[in-house]
C-alpha cells in the first residue's frame, strides 16, 4: 500500500512537473529586438500612414479636390471630413481582425492588417485629381481612406499584444510603449517627409506632384514591416491559450457578454489623447498657417515652419511616453493616468492664450514651441501607459477583440471629427472654444480612469 501511495505521489509529481515544463516552453518568448521590431515598425507605418493624410487634408486636399474658391473655409472643412471616414471604418476593422487575432492567432492578423492599409496609402498617391476626374476622384479617395481605416482597425491592438504578452510581468508598461513609440516615429518621418519636399519645391510643385511622394514612399515602409513581422513568433500567451483550449469561437460575443463595460472604459481612456493629438499635429497646422479667412488663427507661420516646429515637439512626445511607462510600472497605471487627466482639464484652459493672435501677435515662436511642448509632453504621459493598461482589461481569449473596439471606437469619439469640430469652433467662436472641447473630453478620460481598478499586478495569462 506505501508502495501505491509512492506510486501515486511520484505520478502526480510527475504530472505537475509536466504542467509546469509546459507552461514555461508556452511562455519561451521573443528577443527584445524582435518584440521592439514587430511592435514598433507597424505602428510607425500606420501612423506615418495617417499622418500622411492628415498633413495632405489640411494643406493640399482642399485644393486639389475640394477646390472652393468662392469660400476655401469650405474647401478646408470637406477635406478634414474625409479625414473622418478612416476613423469611422476603424472600429469594422477592429471587429474582423479582433475576431481572428483571438482565434487565429496574432501574427498572421498583424501581416493582413498592414498590407490591407499599406495598399490604401499607397493607392492614395496614384489618384487622379478633381480637375482630371471630377466627382469620381473623390469618390475613389473616401473609399481608399475607409479601406485605410479597416486596415488601422486591427494594427494598433494587436502591436499592443505583441509587446505585452512578450513582457515580462514586472515591466508591461515599459513593453506597452514600444508600439506608442510608432506615434512619434510615424509622425516624424511623415512631417519630416513633406519638410524635405516644401524645401525644394514651390506650392504649386506640391500640388502638381509632390503631395503624392508620402504616400507612394508609404510601400517601401511596409515591406520592411511585413519582413519583420513575417518572421516573428507567436505570442507566447495566445500559445498557452490554444494549449489549454481556452480559444473561443466568438470573441465578439464574449467581449459584448462579458467586458462590455470594460470596454466603454477603453474608449474614453483613450479618446482624449485623440482629441489632443489631431489638435495638437492637424488642427493647429492649419490655425497657425492660414489667415483668418480660409480658416485659420492669421499667426503668420508659413508650412514649413510649422512642420519644424512639429518635428521638435515630437520629440518631447517620445520623451514622455517612455518616462511614463516608466512610472506606470512602479506607481500603476491609474496614478499616472489621473495625473495626466487632471493636467490636462488645466492646459485645456490655459492653450489658447498662446494661440490667440490678438495676445502673442504674428510667429510668436516661443508661445508656440510652449502649446507644442507642453501639449506632446502631456500626451505621451496620457498615451504611454495605454500600451498595457488596455490589454490588462481584458482576459487573454477576448483581449485582442477587447482592446481593438474599444481603441477604435475612442478614435470616433475622439478623433474622426475633431479637424472639422475645431475647425468650425474656432472659425466661429474663438480658439477658446477648442480649449472646452479639449477640457470636457479630459473630463470623461478623468471619470474613466476612476472606475477602473488597477491592473498593474493582474495575471496576464489568464
Amino acid at each position: 500500500m506505501t508502495a501505491a501511495l509512492e506510486e501515486t505521489g511520484l505520478e502526480q509529481a510527475a504530472g505537475a512537473a509536466s504542467a509546469a515544463a509546459g507552461k514555461a516552453a508556452a511562455l519561451v518568448r521573443d528577443s527584445v529586438k524582435t518584440v521592439i521590431a514587430a511592435s514598433m515598425v507597424g505602428t510607425a507605418i500606420e501612423f506615418y500612414d495617417f499622418y500622411a493624410y492628415g498633413t495632405a487634408a489640411a494643406n493640399y486636399f482642399p485644393h486639389i479636390f475640394f477646390s472652393d474658391k468662392a469660400n476655401p473655409t469650405v474647401a478646408l472643412l470637406m477635406s478634414l471630413l474625409t479625414f473622418a471616414i478612416a476613423f469611422i471604418a476603424r472600429p469594422l476593422g477592429s471587429l474582423v481582425f479582433g475576431h481572428f487575432g483571438d482565434r487565429m492567432g496574432r501574427k498572421t492578423t498583424l501581416v493582413v492588417s498592414l498590407m490591407t492599409m499599406g495598399v490604401g496609402t499607397f493607392l492614395i498617391g496614384c489618384l487622379p485629381t478633381y480637375d482630371q476626374a471630377g466627382v469620381f476622384a473623390v469618390a475613389i479617395l473616401c473609399l481608399l481612406r475607409f479601406v485605410q481605416g479597416i486596415g488601422l482597425g486591427g494594427e494598433w491592438s494587436g502591436a499592443a499584444l505583441v509587446a505585452t504578452e512578450n513582457a515580462p510581468e514586472d515591466k508591461r508598461a515599459l513593453y506597452g510603449s514600444f508600439p506608442e513609440l510608432g506615434a512619434p516615429i510615424g509622425f516624424f518621418l511623415s512631417n519630416g517627409t513633406y519638410f524635405v519636399l516644401e524645401s525644394f519645391n514651390d506650392q504649386d510643385a506640391m500640388l502638381s506632384w509632390g503631395w503624392r511622394v508620402p504616400f507612394l514612399l508609404s510601400a517601401v515602409l511596409v515591406i520592411i514591416g511585413l519582413v519583420v513581422r513575417v518572421h516573428m513568433e507567436e505570442t507566447p500567451i495566445f500559445r498557452m491559450a490554444q494549449a489549454q483550449k481556452k480559444v473561443v469561437k466568438s470573441p465578439l460575443t464574449e467581449v459584448f457578454r462579458k467586458s462590455w463595460r470594460q470596454v466603454l472604459q477603453a474608449t474614453f481612456l483613450v479618446a482624449v489623447t485623440y482629441t489632443l493629438f489631431y489638435t495638437l499635429a492637424t488642427w493647429s497646422l492649419a490655425w497657425g498657417t492660414k489667415d483668418t479667412a480660409n480658416g485659420g488663427g492669421d499667426l503668420g507661420f508659413t508650412n514649413q515652419e510649422y512642420l519644424l516646429m512639429l518635428m521638435i515637439s515630437i520629440c518631447v512626445f517620445a520623451l514622455f511616453i517612455v518616462l511614463s511607462c516608466l512610472y506606470a510600472d512602479k506607481l500603476g497605471r491609474r496614478r499616472v493616468l489621473t495625473f495626466s487627466s487632471c493636467a490636462l482639464v488645466v492646459f485645456a484652459l490655459l492653450f489658447p492664450f498662446l494661440l490667440d493672435g490678438q495676445l502673442v501677435g504674428q510667429k510668436n515662436f516661443v508661445a508656440n514651441m510652449a502649446f507644442l511642448c507642453i501639449g506632446f509632453a502631456l500626451m505621451g504621459i496620457a498615451f504611454g501607459p495605454i500600451g498595457a493598461f488596455l490589454p490588462e482589461l481584458f482576459d487573454a481569449n477576448v483581449r485582442y477583440s477587447g482592446s481593438g473596439i474599444g481603441y477604435n471606437l475612442a478614435a470616433i469619439v475622439g478623433a474622426a471629427f475633431v479637424p472639422t469640430i475645431a475647425t468650425w469652433l474656432s472659425h466661429n467662436w474663438g480658439v477658446h472654444s477648442v480649449g472646452l472641447y479639449l477640457g470636457v473630453m479630459a473630463v470623461c478620460c478623468l471619470v474613466s480612469v476612476l472606475t477602473c481598478k488597477e491592473t498593474k499586478d493582474v495575471d496576464f495569462t489568464k
